[in-house]
């Protein structure tokens, strides 16, 4: 069976662990393939040309042979290419980007295309590499919201998740993570009134979605935040980058 070859593919690096004395098994996130695992033969020597390249939160274009065995998860890697743009994120938003890969690699299956959802995490990558601090927050939850939406486990937010009742625009109501969204109880934090929910449900069905729930997310990006982090703990688990964070703050 001839070997099937991918060319020029767009990617990022979600996660690159060892594999053997000189060679890397690599994570990634490519447009067209969706999370696809990769050997990186001789990656680690001083004179790789993969060495400088295969760095995470920086484009790239792969190619890469598949495994002539259809069973087989991890393919290998031929050439890659920086394709530039824009600068490594520091501080908080290279810790923030570490953060979006490990949702990633939890909540991606391999072989699954998300192209929209590539390109959302393209836009985001590239405000973490830039100085807009102020942005920081509203893009992190805009992103989780495109992400949890795109893999089909964000309600839809214009009806109450339990009774498929219609939001009524004056009520709140609150995102949680075993019933979805239903309306607030005098205990609950981060109730928001159901106006602001629809239009939200709205802002998620434009294409591309990022920008409009970016707008939509801007001025409640702290309503939503521990809503949105109950809500990924309950698909995903713990999360190491979260805890880092946590624990760097707390120093």
């Amino acid at each position: 069976m001839a070997t099937k070859r991918i060319a020029d593919e767009p990617a990022f690096v979600l996660h690159r662990y060892d594999w053997s004395e000189s060679s890397l098994i690599l994570e990634v996130f490519t447009r067209r393939h969706g999370r696809q695992a990769l050997v990186a033969k001789g990656a680690k020597r001083p004179s790789s040309n993969f060495r400088p390249v295969l760095l995470p939160l920086q484009p790239l274009r792969l190619n890469y042979s598949l495994s002539p065995d259809e069973n087989a998860e991890i393919h290998t890697l031929k050439g890659a290419d920086w394709v530039g743009g824009h600068i490594m994120p520091v501080g908080d938003a290279l810790l923030s980007g570490y953060y979006l890969n490990e949702l990633l690699m939890r909540l991606l299956a391999r072989d699954d295309p998300h192209p929209g959802l590539f390109d959302a995490y393209a836009a985001v990558v590239r405000v973490l590499a830039s100085e807009h601090g102020e942005a920081l927050q509203p893009v992190l939850r805009a992103f989780e919201l495109v992400l949890l939406r795109d893999v089909g486990l964000l309600p839809e937010l214009n009806t109450q998740t339990a009774t498929l009742a219609p939001l009524r625009d004056e009520a709140h109501y609150v995102l949680v993570a075993e019933g979805g969204l239903r309306e607030a109880r005098a205990q609950d934090r981060g109730a928001l009134p159901g106006i602001w929910w629809q239009s939200l449900q709205s802002a998620l069905e434009q294409e591309p979605p990022l920008a409009a729930t970016l707008v939509a997310t801007a001025e409640r990006s702290a309503e939503l935040k521990p809503q949105l982090r109950a809500l990924l703990h309950y698909h995903c688990g713990s999360l190491r980058t979260r805890q880092l964070m946590i624990d760097l703050q707390n120093l």
